[in-house]
């Protein structure tokens, strides 16, 4: 059966719109069209303010929400952006995603452009849909989980970064890492209704959605499922796996599982890295299970459509 995403109007009561603009978040600058935002939402009617700190506007949108006036909170940023404002949100505040990030890889999977003109009708004329999220170690993730050769890639990056982060950033680390990993055992336990199974890797993912920079690792991932797909990699051959995945045949690999959960335990006896929305999350174990339908995304109406016919 299809993926079937879950959408309510928004109350033509709610006429605060608070914008939060992550002044670290992306390559250029976001504050101009978040501006011209404001603006067109002010002349709309809508009472606008505009935030620079995350916990400021996190605050704001909850007290507004709570009071049934909050329209939506606008994150212009990227994953991360997203990822702390919904951390930093109770249940149900509606996030509208604006991208202004390095990565914005949740809101091209909801069609979401940098035109605020664009974004301006979307809460005006939008929806708002609910999909899962995922928890691991207690920190809500939006798109998916890496263990392991990923992971320390990203590591690296961050633990070098001084500024934006671009796409030749990666390319070093990614060498460094390909010739020295070595690719330590993982194990995943799957706790399921009282019964438990365990299978182990060499790499392994979580997704909560197909989305993972430009390519489709679990394009069969469903964010309206109230489930978790994990996917694992059984052994350590990095150029044919990237082969593989560049190609779409991974999941012919012989060595390639992938398992439909609601909670799983990860762990390994080494030292072992992961990421979450491709920032780094710290070391194994990791305690990982669904929130379904913990995400409120304002969305253009035809977003429901794309996303059902990924």
């Amino acid at each position: 059966m299809p993926p079937v995403v879950s959408t309510s109007t928004i109350s033509r009561d709610a006429d605060r719109v608070a914008i939060l603009v992550n002044p670290k978040a992306g390559p250029t600058a976001a504050q101009p069209r978040a501006d011209r935002l404001a603006d067109l939402l002010q002349k709309r009617g809508f009472k606008v303010e505009v935030f620079t700190d995350l916990a400021a506007a996190a605050s704001h949108a909850n007290r507004w929400h709570a009071e049934g006036s909050l329209r939506t909170l606008v994150g212009v940023g990227g994953d991360g952006t997203a990822a702390e404002l919904v951390n930093r949100t109770d249940e149900g505040v509606p996030i509208t995603l604006f991208p202004g990030g390095n990565s914005n890889l949740l809101a091209r999977y909801l069609g979401m452009t940098k035109d605020p003109e664009f974004i301006f009708r979307t809460i005006v004329d939008g929806v708002a849909a609910r999909l899962d999220a995922g928890k691991a170690n207690n920190r809500i993730f939006l798109l998916m989980i890496g263990c392991g050769f990923d992971a320390e890639v990203v590591n690296r990056v961050h633990g070098r970064r001084t500024g934006h982060i671009s796409l030749k950033k990666y390319l070093q680390p990614v060498a460094e890492v390909v010739r020295t990993y070595d690719y330590p055992e993982i194990q995943a336990h799957i706790l399921e209704c009282g019964d438990s199974a365990s299978l182990s890797a060499r790499w392994m993912f979580v997704f909560n959605l197909p989305c993972y920079a430009c390519f489709r690792i679990a394009p069969h991932s469903d964010g309206s499922d109230g489930m978790l797909d994990l996917c694992s990699l059984q052994q350590g051959r990095f150029w044919k796996y990237f082969a593989a995945i560049l190609l779409r045949q991974h999941r012919r690999l012989a060595d390639w599982t992938t398992r439909r959960v609601r909670r799983v335990r990860i762990t390994s006896e080494a030292k072992v890295p992961y990421q979450l929305d491709g920032d780094p999350g710290g070391w194994l174990p990791l305690d990982v299970e669904v929130l379904p339908g913990r995400l409120t995304l304002v969305v253009p109406k035809n977003a429901v459509k794309s996303m059902i016919s990924e």
